[in-house]
């Protein structure tokens, strides 16, 4: 048995700051993912947990924790007060987490934007379930920073498929709603995650323009954003011809 990685790598050279992701089909025929790291690649399974382990027979160890859950709160009528995970099991929620980050990661450039969407959802919902129920201060703080990644990841993903289908007031729709929420953790934060999230809300108003862009010429929700660019760099002209386009109720205040 060949077991020298040159050649899987020969002809896929790592390019520095460059995520190179490509898929195969296994020896079982099943796809899988490869991305080119500088010392070799990584290899995740395309469905269920990354490595392909199935911790406690489950699918992975968020979905073994969140089925303990649930039969406690069943034991204790609803409630989860309690309920705690030590910090052997936050730490391997972790090691997890990170799994499925890479993987997500790859889907993105691969732009299999339902996978992301799935395995971002799914790592939110880790966080929270540390958050809320780890035993010790720093196991429930651990991972917050990574929160507004993730979620901003999250609607990236959504936005984008709504884009494959051609679908650009859904996408703007998902990203507003997104931004807004960016925005509401910001208001509840009191730390230095502000710093990580004004970084994401920066990336998802790119995003949103980005998404205007696609849309039709005529579309209201593009005549605003070139009607507001026209204001910024005070072309006036411009500014009147594009206030006209907009319906009687959609124009902005000329005094203002």
């Amino acid at each position: 048995m060949i077991r020298d990685l040159r050649t899987i790598l020969d002809g896929w050279e790592y390019e520095p700051g460059k995520i190179s992701v490509r898929k195969v089909i296994g020896r079982s025929g099943v796809p899988r993912i490869q991305m080119r790291i500088d010392m070799g690649l990584l290899q995740f399974e395309s469905t269920g947990r990354p490595d392909g382990e199935r911790p406690h027979d489950c699918e992975s160890l968020l979905d073994y924790h969140e089925q303990r859950l649930a039969q406690y709160r069943q034991r204790r009528r609803g409630s989860d007060a309690g309920f705690l995970l030590s910090p052997d099991e936050c730490r391997a929620l972790r090691q997890e987490a990170y799994l499925y980050y890479q993987r997500y990661l790859a889907c993105f450039v691969l732009e299999e934007y339902d996978a992301v969407e799935q395995d971002t959802a799914r790592n939110l919902r880790l966080v929270d379930l540390c958050h809320r129920h780890a035993a010790s201060a720093e196991d429930r703080r651990a991972l917050e920073p990574q929160r507004g990644y993730v979620f901003m990841m999250n609607v990236r993903a959504k936005a984008h498929r709504a884009l494959q289908t051609c679908d650009g007031e859904r996408a703007l729709e998902i990203v507003e709603r997104g931004i807004a929420d960016v925005g509401d953790m910001i208001a509840a934060m009191q730390s230095d995650l502000d710093a990580n999230l004004e970084a994401e809300l920066g990336i998802l108003h790119d995003l949103r323009q980005e998404v205007i862009g696609s849309l039709p010429p005529e579309s209201p929700e593009r005549v605003r954003w070139e009607l507001e660019t026209a204001l910024r760099q005070e072309d006036y002209e411009r500014a009147a011809e594009l206030r006209d386009k907009l319906p009687a109720s959609q124009r902005p205040d000329r005094r203002r």
